[in-house]
């Protein structure tokens, strides 16, 4: 092995490390930025709210009173599943959005 990095890699194997160390730390600070983050979406005119973290966990909803009718409970769950998978695609868009400014749009499978 020739002296400061792999023969035909072109470069400092130092450089690389140092890199994949910033890389790492940057990551970490963007995970970190991402789960303090909350989504939201409302359906139904604002009957229902859902909020997610950056997680992509459902933290909260919020049903309007009016809203909730026994004889069509079917609506409510409609609403309910809409406002969370809404808020959660937020959540997936923004974490995708950060991974790819920090990445430079490099597609590194498995990242989140």
């Amino acid at each position: 092995m020739a002296k400061g990095g792999f023969p035909g890699m072109g470069g400092n194997m130092n450089n690389l490390i140092k890199q994949a160390q910033k890389f790492q730390q940057q990551m970490e600070k963007m995970q970190k930025d991402l789960e303090t983050k909350e989504f939201s979406a409302s359906t139904g005119g604002g009957a229902v709210t859902a909020t997610a973290n950056g997680k992509k966990q459902i933290i909260s909803i919020d049903i309007k009173p009016e809203v909730v009718d026994p004889d069509d409970v079917e609506m409510l769950q409609d609403l309910i599943l809409v406002a969370c998978n809404e808020a959660l695609k937020k959540a997936e868009d923004e974490t995708a959005g950060e991974m790819k400014k920090l990445t430079g749009g490099m597609n590194i499978p498995g990242m989140f």
